[in-house]
């Protein structure tokens, strides 16, 4: 091709958006719009995909799982295990070369007179080896060697102690309510953000091996990964894994057996770095649902293609406008490869304006985006290697695909047609009715799936949770969690401070296990109060009498339970009944009565169905958190005079509360996210779909202009006129509200199942969208009808 003829190519292409600059401003923004959702998703996708690949060993990485499978066939997946699989399983199987532990605990930290709860992460001597996580200051090898050697990232170096030169200084840790004494032996680059394993602060796991001894097999609580060796066979190792666990653990297994708990444990290895999209295992750090990454993909995919949809429908729109062009430029002797040509290159031309632009609002978009998405993702991270090959081949089959169609149509007008204003675009223009019907489907479903997703957000958030959870805050008093006298000292410093309403306290943690009553055995979640509980909740007692110190055999004798606990055995009446419970090994087996029933409330969220749940007051569990009501419209000055009573009594913690409120409404986190990202997505793709009907609306009016000036000589009023064109629109819109309908259906039902407690599938809320998608698309053809409709006919018909 001639330099001059490329020339004259931009230089018409120029001139035609110059003189086009509505439909060039709509289409730029169109796609540019789309461009910009598919680069944030890349962004998502990519960092998604990529957690824990950066390791230089990560092809033979492996965590070790479990599969606990109870006697009745139930199946929990864990992806963690003990301390003693590690060790175990390296000692009896050559192919595994290394293992490591890794564990988080939040400590007390003491710095001069400060005091900071600060996460620290337990970690075998290898940890630096076996993880490519790189040392400013240390030898990977030797950095954890000493007992109470200490590694700090640069970034809680310089928290401490204002500087990473900080080799051999010492910080001290409470640790299991004593003081301890850690020397920094490294420093660490602070770990990336596509790391499942994050750590501020990393100390000897055999530290915590000394100090809590555990041989047992059956039960879990640590990640344990293995290095193999390049060679190994990981079905093998499996086989060789459960021989070891049958010969090792043989008393426990037996033991489990006698006491009626006849479950397996299935030790597994699955790969590092297909563990964080894998929700399936209980346990795993950083675990992330893949459905996440599927849906936002579908949804830029989506708005992509829909955005091209809009460039065919608006360029095919202006060529009866260009005809008169087209047909000078054949007479003089333009091949329709040229005309080709010259279009395609309008259409790469617009397109390297809607990527410029499409960079730009990715740019400025990328801190909502990130807030959304829970990421701290950046623009730069897009354009490694393979990335930006691949934008560049998204450029080119944007720009061909967007112009190729328009291209082919343009290119093929008759030109002694096109000088006498006879050009007709004659096809029945199913495609482009098609398209409208895919793009407003899509919009449509977008629309259901907001309603939906929103006023279940609402069903969460202010459903009545069988307690009052206003002003509630919660603490735990590290100090006394096994001494009830301390506890008890603690709660009546608390009652004396102006504004607390009630103080209780409770256990620490979650406490479960197998219950036997009324002939069935079932799993029932315990909770360890005081007498005072119930009242501070606010929750409700329906039936018998609440444990009191009036009663001293209650602490060992008496129990309470819920709703969920009586439908599990089947009693009418449960008052008087007797239980059997055993969840700690040292209890056996516990005969307690039940002398009242707490009417059901949501001690978890609203995902997870209500338990059965039992009340008592046995020494055997800890205690620790307390759980204080302040009066309603004294809210700060009860709080500081708690902070300074709790300060006074154990001076060495920091006073870490939270209002239950608050915590309530965290557990919902994901699904507010989720609230926004589809709302955003349902109003981009709206906008595009709504640039995608302008278009087809114009082509039409464009195509029926003679007709409707016709239509008018011959006595039709404008309003019929509006109602004859608009209806061929709203004919569209409504078969994609029908296609959606069931879509919409399927999908919600589906993602309504990931909660215990759920809205109603409401017809009225499928109409609702429905209806919004018909306004919308009225309002988006209604000012181009009517401009056409109000038109003086003598215009239209003296060009024939």
């Amino acid at each position: 091709m001639q330099p001059a003829m490329l020339r004259n190519y931009f230089k018409t292409a120029f001139r035609h958006l110059k003189r086009n600059t509505i439909f060039s401003v709509i289409n730029i923004s169109g796609l540019s719009i789309g461009l910009a959702c598919c680069m944030l998703i890349i962004l998502y996708t990519k960092d998604e995909t990529s957690f824990d690949k950066f390791h230089k060993n990560a092809d033979h990485l492996y965590q070790l799982t479990c599969d606990r499978i109870e006697k009745e066939g139930t199946d929990e997946k864990f992806g963690i295990a003990a301390m003693v699989q590690g060790p175990a399983f390296k000692k009896e199987i050559p192919e595994i070369r290394e293992f490591t532990r890794v564990n988080n605990k939040t400590v007390v930290v003491k710095k001069s007179d400060a005091l900071f709860s600060e996460q620290v992460t337990w970690a075998d001597n290898n940890f630096f080896s076996v993880f490519s996580f790189p040392l400013l200051s240390g030898n990977a090898g030797q950095v954890l060697s000493d007992m109470h050697a200490m590694v700090l990232t640069d970034e809680t170096a310089i928290k401490y102690f204002g500087s990473t030169d900080v080799i051999g200084k010492t910080l001290h840790l409470e640790i299991n309510g004593s003081s301890e004494s850690f020397i920094v032996s490294g420093i660490a680059a602070k770990p990336p953000l596509n790391s499942s394993i994050q750590f501020n602060i990393v100390l000897p796991f055999k530290f915590l091996e000394q100090e809590n001894p555990d041989n047992g097999w059956m039960w879990v609580s640590y990640p344990t990964y293995f290095l193999l060796n390049p060679q190994a066979n990981v079905e093998a190792i499996r086989a060789k894994m459960d021989q070891v666990y049958q010969t090792q653990a043989k008393s426990e297994i037996d033991l489990n057996h006698l006491a009626g708990y006849d479950n397996k444990f299935v030790w597994d290895l699955k790969p590092f770095t297909q563990m964080h999209l894998d929700t399936s295992y209980q346990g795993t750090p950083a675990a992330s649902n893949p459905i996440y990454s599927y849906i936002l993909s579908g949804i830029a995919i989506f708005i992509l293609i829909i955005a091209c949809i809009n460039f065919v429908n608006l360029t095919v729109a202006q060529s009866l406008k260009r005809a008169k062009e087209i047909g000078i430029r054949k007479v003089v002797g333009s091949l329709r490869s040229q005309l080709i040509k010259q279009f395609l290159g309008e259409s790469l031309l617009l397109t390297f304006f809607a990527f410029t632009l499409a960079i730009i609002l990715a740019q400025l978009a990328l801190p909502v985006f990130n807030d959304l998405a829970d990421k701290k993702l950046s623009l730069g991270y897009l354009f490694d290697f393979k990335l930006t090959i691949g934008l560049m081949l998204l450029f080119l089959i944007t720009g061909f695909v967007a112009g190729f169609y328009p291209a082919l149509i343009l290119s093929g007008f008759n030109p002694v047609q096109t000088l006498y204003n006879r050009t007709a675009y004659r096809s029945k223009n199913l495609f482009s009715g098609a398209l409208v019907i895919v793009q407003f489907a899509l919009a449509t479903f977008l629309i259901i799936a907001t309603l939906f997703i929103y006023n279940q957000f609402n069903f969460l958030t202010k459903t009545n949770l069988g307690y009052n959870d206003r002003n509630l805050v919660q603490f735990v008093a590290d100090n006394a969690i096994m001494n009830k006298p301390l506890m008890d000292q603690y709660k009546t410093e608390f009652l004396k401070v102006q504004g607390v309403e009630n103080v209780s306290y409770k256990n620490v943690g979650k406490f479960g296990g197998k219950t036997q009553a009324g002939a069935k055995e079932f799993t029932a979640d315990y909770e360890r109060i005081d007498d005072d509980y119930l009242a501070t909740l606010q929750a409700k007692l329906i039936a018998g009498r609440s444990l009191s110190k009036a009663f001293p055999a209650d602490v060992n004798n008496s129990v309470l339970i819920n709703e969920a606990f009586v439908r599990a055995t089947g009693w009418k009446n449960p008052i008087g009944k007797t239980v059997d419970y055993m969840n700690l090994p040292e209890w056996g087996s516990r005969k307690v009565s039940i002398i009242g029933v707490v009417k059901d409330y949501h001690y978890e969220s609203l995902k997870e169905k209500i338990r059965p749940q039992l009340f008592t007051q046995d020494p055997a569990l800890p205690l620790g958190q307390f759980v204080i009501r302040l009066k309603q419209g004294h809210e700060a000055t009860s709080l500081a005079g708690v902070e300074k009573t709790y300060h006074r009594m154990i001076p060495d913690h920091p006073f870490d509360y939270v209002f239950s409120d608050d915590m309530n409404k965290r557990n919902y986190d994901a699904e507010y996210k989720w609230k926004q990202i589809i709302t955003f997505s349902a109003v981009l793709t709206i906008f595009i779909s709504c640039i995608g009907l302008l278009g087809l609306t114009i082509l039409s009016t464009e195509k029926r202009t003679k007709e409707i000036g016709i239509r008018k000589v011959l006595g039709a009023t404008t309003n019929h006129i509006i109602r004859l064109i608009a209806f061929d629109f709203l004919k569209l819109v409504f078969i994609a509200f029908l296609i959606a309908i069931p879509i919409g259906w399927l999908t919600i039902d589906k993602w309504l199942q990931n909660f215990a407690y759920r809205i109603e599938m409401s017809w009225y809320l499928f109409a609702l969208a429905g209806t919004l998608a018909l306004v919308i698309a009225l309002l988006t053809v209604g000012s181009q009808v009517i401009r056409v409709a109000a038109s003086n006919p003598v215009k239209a018909l003296k060009n024939e």
